[in-house]
């Protein structure tokens, strides 16, 4: 029997792919199923969801800003106006379930859906939950979390291990090391990296890239560099000429599962989903959490890996100094790389999406 699902959450690409993983998910177990999207206006979703063929509606939410208090004054009222919406979005669709997958969309929504007797499912992908989803899994019929351990924020009897959808394509990486490394114009028989720092990218890992230029030359060592498209025009005016064959800088991978393929070391960020697929490709991985996140969770995401010797944690603030002579010294540790690439492995959870899918059907079923 199809069912109404609403979806809500967004603000950062670690939401969103979870987000339409799910509703894929979905419709792959009924085409019937409808599903609806609630997000925050002048978020990234409000593109990125029609972008993947689904509806989605805007409440005007914002999470608190720490660094300028003044600029809160407007948020109850702005939390008022958005539960009044999600109040209104929830008895328009009539949903049977709603699902919470982190963002500033997330909190009224589920809230409203709480009050109104919708079960509820929350996807946390963090290994430290989030304020709001801990207040929301309170309320939840089902928790479904990446990490172990996640008892210690939630009921334990909602607590559901299923890992993080991820991005198919991006993780297809099966015999296509040969067309990777020519679609990157780079040569098949040298030691490569991937440096990624997410779409929009990662300062402190472009400066560590900069900062490791000529060494990376002297060792032959191959890069595959993905800076972000918010500094890609300014590092490509300042490098003009500059950078070698062996460093391939692009503002976006549009081609994910050819930059896994061809890296023999992979340096990232630790957000909750790059730890997702990092975990899948099984190849080692050098992480740099952010210090720029809420309650320091990337560094706690990375934490995870590192206590089962499934990854290597570089702290920001040493990253220039020290990444790439860390990335050079793996790459020269074979019996390392090895066993760092079978650790990661076996954190793997595949089908993520599939199972909560399941999982929202029993939630509308019941």
């Amino acid at each position: 029997m199809a069912i109404r699902v609403i979806i809500s959450g967004g603000g950062t690409g670690g939401h969103i792919f979870p987000a339409v993983a799910i509703a894929n998910a979905l419709k792959a177990l009924d085409p019937q199923n409808e599903i609806l999207f609630v997000g925050a206006n002048g978020r990234m979703e409000m593109e990125k969801i029609p972008a993947a063929g689904y509806r989605i509606v805007g409440l005007d939410i914002q999470g608190i800003n720490r660094q300028a208090i003044w600029k809160n004054i407007f948020l109850p009222f702005k939390l008022l106006k958005s539960l009044n919406k999600a109040r209104k979005v929830v008895k328009e669709f009539k949903p049977d379930v709603a699902v919470g997958v982190g963002g500033f969309a997330s909190g009224p929504l589920l809230m409203v859906a709480n009050r109104l007797h919708i079960p509820t499912l929350v996807q946390e992908q963090n290994s430290y939950a989030g304020v709001t989803n801990k207040k929301l899994g309170n309320k939840a019929a089902k928790i479904c979390v990446a990490f172990e351990g996640m008892e210690k924020f939630f009921p334990a009897e909602k607590v559901m291990l299923t890992g993080n959808p991820i991005r198919r394509a991006s993780v297809a990486i099966e015999g296509k090391r040969e067309e990777a490394f020519a679609s990157f114009g780079l040569d098949p028989a040298k030691r490569t990296i991937l440096v990624t720092g997410g779409s929009l990218g990662a300062r402190t890992l472009n400066e560590s890239v900069i900062e490791a230029l000529d060494k990376l030359t002297q060792e032959n060592i191959q890069v595959i560099w993905q800076c972000g498209s918010y500094y890609f025009d300014d590092l490509n005016q300042k490098l003009q000429h500059k950078l070698p064959n062996n460093i391939k800088m692009l503002a976006f991978l549009q081609r994910m599962d050819y930059a896994y393929a061809a890296a023999d070391v992979i340096i990232s960020r630790a957000g909750a989903g790059t730890i997702s697929e990092l975990c899948v490709i099984g190849k080692p991985a050098i992480l740099v959490p952010s210090p720029n996140v809420a309650e320091d969770h990337q560094t706690k995401n990375a934490m995870a890996l590192v206590q089962k010797d499934a990854a290597i944690l570089v702290k920001d603030e040493v990253a220039v100094q020290e990444l790439f002579e860390v990335a050079l010294r793996l790459l020269d540790n074979a019996s390392e790389s090895s066993s760092l690439a079978h650790n990661i492995k076996k954190l793997a959870l595949l089908d993520a999406d599939t199972v909560i899918a399941k999982e929202v059907l029993k939630l509308a079923n019941k």
